[in-house]
């Protein structure tokens, strides 16, 4: 078994656990590693309220964006938002159409097609929504790099608004207004929104100003799921929103996720950020990989059960294909990989890999392998690509070391993508493997496993769960506590599964006893000794109606010599 690295995170000072007293000891420790060393910080961040959220004026370029949309509103214009094929594109468009719509505006959606269009504003679905009578179109999730497209329809009379939270070129677009907390002249003092973030507080300071900020309490589902679907973190104001928006999401569902949690989840319980990452925004993100994103938004903003019930059940049937389409490119990519030297980056590419599924199965060989992995869709003339990273390499820098190769490239420290010349791609290979080799030189390429604390299971019952379960909601930024507990006794393990893909096993410390699953290390049985390590997070089980707390490991190790 690949085993991870394992780091035990430095104890919190006595005198920093002296400070927060009325917290239990583990939970301090817990806020201690995820950067609150001053007990003044932990109030707001364990109360998870509006103290998080920060001013929307502060952005850059608000009050242009705000006037033009303002004046668009009093004057009866054609607006278009232009999303991006996303989970996080897909919630931002929704959002802004139905805040303004709210407001009486005439507002048409526009998603661009993953294949034929691809990511990002682009010159000719401009030019046709100015044919149209569009007279101003907000990006959503996209635009910042966009300099020569709005360049050329500011000069045919397209006003554009660009609300983004990519990191911008050199270059700015000369839009309207380009609302971006990552801009350089920000004042902006949280960097980290998602895409529909940013919409969320353009569309926010925008109702502040009509004194009609209330509408945006049924709109802050969408601010979770985007949020947690692009995977940033889940630390100041996007602990707000994704806080908030789970509450909305529990107790009053739009139709379409109501009908999509009908179709996709055998059992129902409270709805977290686990069913946003692992239910929600896998087929929301289906519908821009394998057909058109717009679906996605169809289903988020209908309000018809019967439409609801046909794209919830269309959505659970591309779910299934694309779930089929990853695991045979994923092993078609292993295998010309391993029919390779493993070397530092993992490229891979042909004709037959479906660009919508790249990207999943550049996901999944970076987990596997531990290595940037680079996925290619090959055609005569262009072809595309998508890639996944590991903290120790930037691959959005190492593709602007390439950009001369590419017609278009974007994206961030972990995950990017780009479209090339096919004549480009071995020059691409060579760059890529060059800059590879150089940067991850002296580095050991296995996953770290950053431990929170080393516990007895002895002392996990009682109300350590619940105290735990005040640093939710987790995710990016704000993982699950991962714990250690060393010299545990087996008294049994099986393997389970349709495959025997995990591992169930029952174990023991100090007389008290746990239910324990290992996911996807069925293989390793053999490795379990009667005594080992444990690195794992505490979960409930749900199961028939049941709940129950349980260890889920993520690693072990077996202890041969006692």
């Amino acid at each position: 078994m690949n085993h991870s690295l394992w780091k035990v995170l430095p104890p919190a000072p006595a005198s920093y656990l002296a400070g927060v007293s009325n917290i239990p000891p583990l939970v301090a420790q817990l806020l201690y590693n995820r950067g609150f060393t001053e007990p003044s910080q932990l109030a707001p961040f364990l109360a998870g309220d509006e103290r998080l959220s920060n001013d929307p004026w502060r952005l850059p370029d608000i009050q242009p964006a705000i006037a033009r949309i303002y004046r668009a509103l009093l004057s009866g214009e054609n607006i278009a938002i232009y999303g991006d094929f996303d989970a996080d594109g897909i919630t931002a468009t929704t959002l802004l159409v139905q805040g303004l719509t709210s407001l009486g505006a005439s507002v048409t959606p526009y998603i661009p097609h993953r294949i034929t269009e691809g990511h990002g504003l682009r010159l000719a679905a401009l030019e046709k929504l100015h044919q149209q009578g569009i007279s101003l179109v907000i990006s959503v999730d996209c635009g910042v790099t966009a300099v020569n497209e709005v360049s050329k329809m500011q000069k045919k009379g397209l006003d554009i608004i660009i609300t983004d939270h990519h990191t911008p070129l050199e270059i700015i677009p000369p839009a309207i207004a380009v609302v971006n907390p990552k801009l350089l002249n920000s004042g902006y003092p949280f960097l980290e929104l998602a895409g529909v973030g940013v919409a969320f507080k353009l569309l926010q300071a925008l109702l502040q100003n009509l004194g009609k900020e209330e509408l945006l309490d049924r709109l802050i589902d969408l601010v979770a799921i985007g949020t947690v679907a692009d995977m940033v973190p889940l630390l100041g104001e996007n602990r707000y929103l994704v806080k908030q928006g789970l509450k909305l999401l529990n107790t009053a569902p739009r139709l379409g996720i109501k009908e999509m949690l009908n179709q996709s989840r055998p059992t129902r319980g409270n709805l977290d950020t686990d069913s946003i990452a692992w239910v929600i925004a896998p087929r929301l993100n289906t519908t821009g990989r394998l057909e058109h994103a717009l679906s996605g938004y169809k289903l988020l903003i209908t309000d018809s059960p019967a439409e609801a019930q046909e794209l919830s059940s269309w959505l659970e049937r591309k779910n299934a294909e694309r779930q089929r389409l990853t695991e045979r490119t994923v092993t078609q990519a292993r295998e010309q990989i391993l029919a390779e030297a493993i070397s530092p980056i993992l490229i891979a590419g042909d004709k037959n890999y479906p660009p919508g599924i790249i990207g999943l199965a550049a996901g999944r060989l970076t987990e596997e392998f531990y290595r940037p992995t680079v996925i290619i869709s090959t055609g005569k003339h262009t072809s595309m690509g998508s890639c996944r990273s590991i903290p120790e390499f930037n691959i959005i820098n190492a593709l602007k070391q390439c950009r001369h190769l590419f017609t278009y490239f974007g994206g961030h420290p972990r995950a990017a993508g780009f479209t090339i010349p096919t004549e480009n791609l071995g020059q691409l290979k060579q760059q890529l493997l060059q800059i590879a080799t150089t940067e991850l030189a002296k580095i050991e390429l296995r996953p770290h496993l950053s431990i929170d604390a080393e516990v007895d299971l002895s002392e996990l019952g009682g109300d350590t769960f619940p105290a735990i379960q005040r640093l939710a909601p987790f995710g990016c930024g704000n993982p699950a506590p991962v714990l250690l507990s060393r010299r545990v006794e087996v008294i049994s393990s099986q393997a389970i599964g349709a495959n025997s893909d995990h591992l169930k096993l029952r174990l023991r410390q100090s007389g008290t006893t746990w239910e324990a699953i290992a996911f996807r290390v069925g293989n390793y049985q053999t490795e379990i000794a009667p005594l080992v390590d444990i690195v794992y997070n505490l979960e409930v089980d749900h199961w028939r109606g049941e709940e129950k707390l349980r260890l889920n490991i993520t690693d072990f190790a077996p202890i041969n010599h006692q």
